[in-house]
Order: structure tokens, then sequence, then C-alpha cells
């Protein structure tokens, strides 16, 4: 790496909350930062399983401003990955799940800063959202001087770009900085998401063609790299540092089409691979139909929305050169590496799978 390209000063992030500490990102964070010795402090409404010396849990829901600012107190780093993931249009979903998405993921994010600067906490770090840039066209080596999506497809997306922009705009007041990562797919040991719904679709037989031409990349974000780019974004927090106010892509940096991406695991879980292709815009608008007459006719929805169909079919993957300049981030694992490392989790994943079906 360029020797311009690495930063030269890094500070200390001494105690440290993570709240969604029970979630896939927060409780691999926790873990991480807790390997390196330092004491760490995790809040979910879930328990958290992790059990290491100099972890204190705390169960409670980060809308709640008293819980948030007590689980603060001597705390000098904050990582904020809680959230609920609501992939419905606000316009189409019931009051109260949009309400819940507004109370977790940005009012509880107005808690979380809040509460650090009202405790004195140094530095916070935002798990945000590639979404957060993304309008349904196609971006290659987009980087972050995208502006922010302003006509909202999904809840997910409506809150966590209110929520970044919130967190982004407190970094400097009352002694408080802050930054934002915005991952991809995110991936790994404990991925509960991404893979689970690959192989239940697999085991009800429902992966009988390929999607689009295979040309389309996107990109995944391994849950170590992430990790990784979230500390040294973190370290690059104080006066002079080059995080504060600042939003980062970090990812594996091997876009690749999410089929592709996929087809090892298959095979080692002795899958076909099918090779019949279904174009991208014929099946997209398909759904679209489908999921207008849903909402109009109350006919069943469709197997997924249509705005799930660009994870395989649409170009969509970030530069990393913005983090590598500032943070001096590089992955470090590759996508092959990563997968030896997971695999044998990806097939527990999927034997669980087969028992759940039966």
């Amino acid at each position: 790496m360029d020797d311009q390209q690495t930063p030269k000063r890094t500070t200390e992030l001494g105690n440290i909350l993570v709240t969604g500490g029970a979630g896939f990102v927060g409780q691999h964070l926790a873990q991480t930062l807790l390997e390196r010795g330092h004491f760490v402090r995790v809040v979910d409404l879930a328990p958290c399983s992790l059990s290491m010396p100099n972890l204190d849990k705390r169960q409670g829901n980060i809308t709640d401003k008293d819980f948030v600012e007590s689980a603060c107190e001597g705390i000098d780093t904050v990582f904020h990955t809680a959230a609920i993931i609501e992939l419905g249009a606000s316009s189409v979903v019931s009051q109260e799940v949009r309400d819940l998405s507004y109370a977790v993921n940005l009012e509880g994010t107005r808690n979380v800063v809040e509460s650090c600067q009202a405790q004195a906490v140094g530095r916070l770090v935002y798990t945000s959202s590639n979404s957060v840039v993304l309008k349904g066209q196609p971006i290659a080596h987009g980087d972050e001087t995208l502006p922010y999506v302003t006509k909202f497809r999904d809840l997910y997306t409506e809150t966590k770009t209110q929520a970044e922009q919130l967190v982004l705009a407190a970094s400097g007041q009352k002694g408080l900085l802050s930054s934002a990562i915005r991952p991809s797919g995110i991936w790994g040991v404990g991925d509960r998401t991404m893979f689970k719904r690959l192989f239940e679709e697999l085991i009800a037989g429902n992966v009988k063609v390929l999607i689009g031409d295979g040309s389309a990349r996107q990109d995944n974000s391994y849950i170590q790299n992430l990790a990784h780019g979230h500390i040294l974004a973190a370290e690059q927090l104080f006066d002079g540092g080059k995080s504060p106010g600042q939003a980062y892509f970090i990812t594996d940096n091997e876009p690749m089409n999410i089929q592709d991406f996929f087809r090892p695991f298959l095979q080692e879980l002795g899958y076909e691979v099918p090779t019949r292709r279904v174009p991208y815009g014929l099946l997209k608008a398909m759904l679209t139909v489908w999921l207008q007459l849903h909402h109009k006719l109350k006919i069943p929805a469709p197997p997924q929305p249509p705005t799930a169909l660009e994870r395989v079919g649409l170009t969509n993957y970030f530069s990393i050169e913005k983090a590598r300049r500032d943070l001096g981030y590089e992955p470090l694992y590759t996508t092959d590496q990563a997968m030896q490392e997971c695999l044998p989790y990806y097939k527990e994943l999927h034997q669980e799978c087969l028992r759940d079906r039966r």
C-alpha cells in the first residue's frame, strides 16, 4: 500500500458500547473488540450469546432514551449497529410497522447521538447501508459523492438515509465526532439472512433458472472485513482525523454477479446450478404487476418484491478508494479465503433449514 494512503495517526478507542450486540454485525464486532482487549458493553432487546472477559451485557430498547443514556455512561466509543430491516414501502405497510421502523432506526439513532453527547462519548460509528444511494439505476465504481436517495422505495432505506444524515450532522457537535459505514451484502459466520433465504428457496425447489445474462456485478461485505472497516473509521475519529463527518463504503472489493458468488456453495452442497436464464427486465416487470395486484386486489403477495431482483440483475458496486486513502482500509480476507473459513457454518445452516422444512 502507498505510504500516502496509510493514516499516520490513530486514536485509542477506550471503553466501547455496541448497540445491536446480539445481532450478526454487532456481535461479531463486539467479539473482535474483546479479543483486542477492550472493555465492551453490548445492548440489545435480545440476549447476547457471547461470554468473554471484559464484557458487560445489557438488555433493553434503544427507543428508551434513559436506557441508552445509562448504557453510554463511562463509554469512550460507540458502534451503533441496531436496526430493523423492513423492505416494504412506507406507503403500503401498516402504520404500526412504519412507526416501529421510525422508532428504532431513526429515533433510536437520535437517542444514541444525544446520549453520546450527554455522557461525553467522544466517538460514534454508525452502521449504515449502501441503499442510501441506490435508486434502481446501475452503479459501477460508485463513490461517496453520490447523492442520497430522495424517493424511497422501501422503509429500511427511508429510515437509514435519514439516520445516517442525522449521525453525520452531529459530528463536531457537543464534543462528539461521528462517521458512517456503508456495507453491501453482509455474509459470513453468523449470517441468518442472505444465505438462509437462498437455502430455503433451494430446498423448496424454487431455484430453477438464472436471472439476467450474468453480466451484472454486485458488492459483498464479509463480516470480518466489515468489522475491520468499522474499527479503522473509529480510530480516525479525533480532531484532525480523517473520518469525522464522513461516510465510507466498506466491501470485499471483488464485485461479481451474485449468482456466480453463490455457485461454489451450491456445488459444495450438491445442487445442480441452473443453466436456463430469464431476462431480468421481464421478471422484474412481472413481479411489479403482481405486487400492484396484491395491494389492489389482495391476491397473495409475490415471493419477493421487485426491488429484490436488483441484487441479482442490476450492476451496483462501489469503490473503496476513499476508505483506503482515509483509513488505510484493505479487506483482510479475499472472497475465496472467506468462503473456506465459513463453509462449515453454511453447511450447518443448510442442515438446519432442511430440518425446519421437514
